[in-house]
């Protein structure tokens, strides 16, 4: 595996980022990949983020702290009106950054692009939840300083941050000024962005653009010797916030304080006359509320009573409290791979991130890039359900739960949507923050209407993994109600004898082919949510009267409603090319030419950016897995024969464009057997990050892609499944590794789950008993009591690399080879 690399030279190698199990480690400070760096050393906690900025404030890609939701509305304008398309965009508002605490030293400030470093080291411990820095700087008149600072983001305190910054004067006396800041950046700066709508507005449309208006109004500030305290209130959409720190110096040096409240900037300014050897320790402690409209006076009180029961507590409290829950963390939620450093490295930081991004999202969703940057504008996709929540609902049930209940809480929002656009039932917005469509191009995101069976699935998946029948019948069912009546609605039957249901006008997951008939993705998951909808209605007839008359008053559901879901998802058209023995990706998309990616050049690429959407929806050629991804959720669909003749096909025509795609590959290519394969797409979209193989790292964390990291090593490597809640393994793993350590939460009981080239191993940590099969066999596992089975080798056989010259099945009906072409730019 290659070392960290950040876009601007192709290559950093391991001197400046060694491989530590549990901590990603910067020897050395570099200003030429700032942006990467300030998204690879982000704290957070779901609910508050900061990303990687240096403490001095001056030296920055995009100094960033946001808050999960908090968001600024605007107009969208169209360049051609249409009925139904989004009119007001969200984008999340980089809040006032509090991380600001600048040095000087005979008046000299800290500058670390020019700054004179005997050593440096900058750490995120995933372990203990602390951003750490020690530097060692030689200032210009030859005095040296020692310089440490911690960085945390707490995960039991919602609210919390706490931050510490320690001068030493190590040889010589000196003036030091220490200048700790409340700083509310404004308009113009790169601080403040618009997202592009999607695809075709913008010149990529992962960025974000800029506000042109003031989008912070001031409200209330004040401060004194001890506490700083600033508030505002968003313009368009009326949110509000107060943010407040306490700021304490620590030290045996001579000094006093200065303070300086305006509507942007509040301060602190300590001026100290350091002697060697005696420490100048500042704790600042953090605390952000906000809300839909509460007045900001009242924010301020409670920012208040968080510093209040903080300063009671005393930080190393709030430290201990967060490696405690770190440490429950990974014991659920490890994935461990022994003889493989840097991949256990990068396998951790992945999982942190999830962490990062959701344990305390209680009333929001996940956005795309968690909150480490400004990409896609803070919004919330159906990446959630598909790549984040099998994370979360087999590891930590309970914070899969919140994101469940965030989507039904959406659930009105998403009856107007379907309104708009002639649909009963709901229709999920392709993109949003408030449960309103932002996506203002259509044909890539509100017609990918699969994102209602997302929902359907990712719920179907909690509820069977936990047994959690009492989300199901309070509120689950609900969305499956109502997305059920839209896909039922949606489709029609045709005429002339043909008694297929059938789906038009609609995306699928590929982004490069779009506004199609009958997708196969979306059929088939269309299927599966009208399948579970009838099944859930029916069981609670059955076993819960009481709920289900409920529900009937409720949404006025009846038997011959849910009978002709049943009829529907019996008769889904399912798109099938006998003469290729393959799954087109649509009813159309074998007549398309297809596009040569072996002759499209690297500067070409991805082709979102040089070709025009018309040039690219022409051709036979995927953005992320499609047809694959369904061989994978609804994989007892599909025979294995099918699986390798689908997977043969599509994998030389899949760009990996998207950073979603690798991983479902990686998981699809073990299955069916190439095993050398599946290893490299997982190690690409383990490293698409830390190694910025998108060049946008620096737009924030790519959370989907993280999620699906443990996907890949869980369904992947692990060879687990989940059939309607019957869970079995048939492990395949890579032949370079020694074994494969995971855990699963089933009803419950936690399974340690160990694999080895030829056994399973099978232990109940918490919990009494699980059952699960392994390649057809029954395993029932009870606590104290661990179960190893044997692999018999069974499984795919090994197999090379899918080219193109391999995809004998492209060829027209009467045989003559479609011609594969590149267009011109």
């Amino acid at each position: 595996m290659a070392g960290f690399e950040h876009g601007f030279d192709g290559t950093v190698d391991r001197s400046r980022f060694p491989a530590d199990p549990w901590r990603l480690v910067e020897n050395r400070y570099s200003a030429h990949d700032l942006g990467v760096t300030e998204t690879l050393f982000s704290v957070g906690n779901g609910y508050l983020g900061m990303r990687g900025n240096v403490e001095e404030g001056r030296e920055s890609h995009t100094q960033g702290t946001f808050i999960n939701g908090f968001h600024e509305t605007w107009r969208i304008h169209h360049a051609e009106e249409a009925y139904g398309f989004a009119e007001v965009g969200q984008t999340i508002v980089n809040v006032p950054d509090v991380k600001i605490i600048r040095l000087y030293v005979d008046d000299e400030p800290l500058l670390l692009p020019v700054a004179d470093l005997v050593s440096y080291e900058r750490s995120l411990d995933m372990a203990d939840g602390v951003l750490r820095r020690e530097l060692l700087w030689r200032t210009p008149s030859g005095k040296r300083v020692l310089v440490k600072s911690e960085r945390m983001v707490s995960f039991v305190e919602r609210h919390l941050a706490v931050i510490t910054f320690e001068v030493t004067m190590l040889d010589e006396p000196a003036p030091i000024a220490i200048s700790s800041q409340i700083l509310n950046r404004q308009d113009g700066q790169d601080e403040y962005h618009v997202p592009s709508a999607a695809m075709g507005q913008g010149f990529d449309p992962r960025k974000a653009n800029q506000f042109t208006e003031r989008v912070l109004q001031p409200q209330v500030q004040w401060g004194d010797d001890e506490r700083l305290v600033l508030s505002y209130r968003c313009t368009n959409s009326g949110m509000t916030l107060a943010v407040a720190t306490d700021d304490e110096l620590v030290t045996e040096n001579t000094h006093d304080v200065r303070t300086q409240v305006d509507e942007d900037l509040a301060k602190h300014v300590y001026r100290i006359q350091a002697e060697p050897g005696k420490p100048v320790r500042l704790t600042k402690t953090v605390a952000y509320h906000t809300s839909r409209g509460v007045p900001a006076r009242e924010l301020i009180d409670r920012c208040r009573r968080t510093l209040d029961r903080v300063r009671e507590e005393g930080v190393a409290f709030q430290h201990a409290e967060q490696r405690e829950f770190l440490d429950e963390f990974w014991a659920r939620s490890d994935v461990e791979i022994p003889g493989q450093p840097e991949i256990q490295q990068a396998v951790r930081w992945n999982i942190f991130q999830l962490a990062q991004a959701t344990v305390r999202a209680e009333g929001s969703g996940v956005p795309a890039k968690g909150l480490t940057g400004t990409g896609y504008g803070g919004h919330y996709f159906w990446d959630t359900e598909i790549y984040v929540l099998p994370f979360l609902t087999y590891t930590s049930p309970w914070y899969a739960r919140n994101a469940l209940r965030f989507r039904y809480q959406m659930l009105d929002a998403a009856r107007r949507r379907a309104s708009q656009l002639s649909q009963a039932g709901a229709l999920f917005p392709w993109r949003t923050i408030n449960g309103e469509e932002a996506s203002a191009y259509y044909a890539a995101g509100t017609a990918q209407y699969h994102i209602d069976a997302d929902v359907a699935y990712a719920l179907m998946q909690y509820v069977r993994a936990t047994g959690d029948q009492d989300f199901l019948e309070r509120e689950g069912v609900d969305i499956l109600v109502e997305t059920a009546r839209m896909w039922a609605d949606l489709g029609f039957w045709r005429a002339n004898g043909d008694d297929h249901f059938h789906i038009h006008g609609v995306t699928g997951p590929d982004e490069y082919t779009t506004v199609v008939n009958d997708n196969l993705f979306t059929n088939v998951m269309a299927r599966f949510n009208l399948r579970v909808a009838a099944e859930t209605l029916e069981s609670m007839r059955r076993d819960a009267p009481h709920d289900y008359e409920r529900l009937v008053i409720r949404l006025g559901v009846s038997e011959e409603e849910t009978a002709e879901w049943l009829r529907a998802a019996e008769h889904m058209s399912i798109p099938y090319a006998e003469h290729l023995g393959i799954h087109p990706q649509d009813s159309h998309f074998l007549e398309r030419e297809i596009w040569n990616l072996a002759a499209t050049p690297a500067t070409k690429r991805p082709l979102l950016l040089h070709y025009h959407p018309l040039v690219i929806y022409r051709y036979q050629v995927l953005k992320q897995a499609d047809v694959v991804l369904a061989l994978f959720l609804q994989g007892s669909e599909f025979t294995p024969e099918e699986k390798l003749a689908d997977f043969e096909y599509y994998d030389p025509l899949t760009t990996g464009d998207s950073t979603l795609s690798g991983v479902v590959q990686s998981i699809i290519a073990a299955e069916v057997g190439y095993h050398e394969l599946a290893l490299e797409y997982f190690t690409s979209s383990l490293l698409v990050d830390l190694e910025n193989r998108h060049a946008n790292a620096a737009d924030g964390v790519h959370v989907a892609s993280a999620g699906g990291t443990w996907s890949a090593l869980a369904f992947g490597f692990g060879g687990m499944r989940d059939d309607c809640g019957r869970i079995s393994f048939d492990p395949r793993l890579p032949q370079s590794w020694e074994s494969l350590t995971f855990r699963v939460m089933l009803h419950g009981a936690r399974l340690k789950v160990t694999i080895t080239t030829d056994s399973i191993t099978f232990v109940c940590e918490t919990g009494e008993s699980a059952e699960v099969h392994v390649r057809g066999k029954v395993v029932r596992v009870v606590a104290g009591e661990p179960v190893t089975v044997a692999l018999d080798g069974h499984g795919p056989v090994l197999k090379g690399t899918p080219s193109l010259r391999d995809l004998t099945g492209n060829r027209r009906e009467d045989g003559t080879l479609i011609t594969a072409t590149v267009p011109h730019s």
